[in-house]
């Protein structure tokens, strides 16, 4: 069942205080790019995506979702926690030694709701693109769903998969890039400027869409037209653009909140900031 626009929202609310009680619990994680991708992961797995919480690595006749820059997993794990994948309490273990919460995911925790370990960017899209040619091979009409930094596409290996998607008509994939503009050293402009993006992908053969990614209402819109698009000859690529640090005022727009945890006064800070709507862990 689809949840409606004020229930993503408030679980939305609900994730972002989790990102900063996790980071801030264990001193250390990407707080930044977590926040700016919210609304994004929040509408996948509450609205557009067909996925069972019960989690099957083969996950057949369910659309699947890979996350390739992996450094953001704080909003990756509290989503799939109040999915339902497992025990929000969990969350409170996050980044702690021996924990199935690693900073980076990996598939060997065991982890449910984890299908590929994304710790090296640039990786995500020709991993994706196997399995949407493996659901093609199987008749399975489901799709494939990734994310992307915008960092990260500065990768070698991302543009590799960008021209054999579109060459094999691999039209069950709907890809996203998060364009903040901001990296680990600074903003992407000034670091290797990314240039022209729509122009980019356009040309490699992609059907490109943009996105407001904080703009709930938006983001829903814009998933459910690439999932109207799949199925005609091309891959989908989606410009999400958004404000790192998303929902804390004090950390939007700046590249220092891409990987720094919150002291004990900024956590209050924030989580003033942010509605607890679902209980936190």
């Amino acid at each position: 069942m689809k949840a409606d626009l004020q229930t993503l929202e408030k679980t939305a609310s609900q994730i972002r205080r989790d990102i900063v009680r996790m980071v801030h619990g264990c001193q250390s994680g990407h707080p930044g790019g977590s926040l700016g991708c919210t609304d994004f992961f929040t509408a996948l797995y509450f609205s557009v995506m067909n996925h069972d919480p019960k989690f099957n690595m083969d996950a057949v006749g369910e659309d699947i979702f890979f996350l390739s820059n992996g450094h953001i997993s704080p909003v990756f794990y509290s989503t799939l926690a109040h999915a339902g994948y497992f025990d929000k309490a969990e969350l409170a273990t996050f980044r702690k030694l021996n924990a199935r919460l690693q900073g980076h995911p990996t598939t060997h925790e065991h982890l449910p709701g984890i299908r590929i370990a994304s710790g090296s960017l640039g990786q995500g899209l020709s991993v994706a693109i196997g399995a949407a040619l493996a659901k093609k091979l199987n008749g399975d009409k489901s799709l494939v769903f990734t994310l992307h930094g915008d960092g990260e596409i500065q990768e070698g290996q991302i543009w590799e998969a960008a021209m054999f998607a579109p060459h094999n008509h691999v039209d069950n994939l709907i890809s996203t890039i998060d364009v903040n503009g901001q990296q680990i050293d600074g903003p992407t402009k000034q670091v290797l400027s990314l240039g022209d993006l729509r122009a980019k992908w356009e040309a490699f053969g992609w059907d490109v869409l943009d996105m407001k990614g904080n703009d709930m209402a938006d983001v829903v819109r814009v998933l459910e037209e690439a999932k109207s698009r799949t199925g005609q000859g091309k891959p989908i690529m989606i410009l999400m653009h958004t404000e790192m640090g998303y929902g804390v005022d004090f950390m939007v727009g700046s590249h220092k909140w891409h990987g720094v945890a919150p002291n004990d006064e900024q956590l209050k800070l924030a989580l003033d900031q942010l509605e607890e709507t679902l209980g936190d862990y």
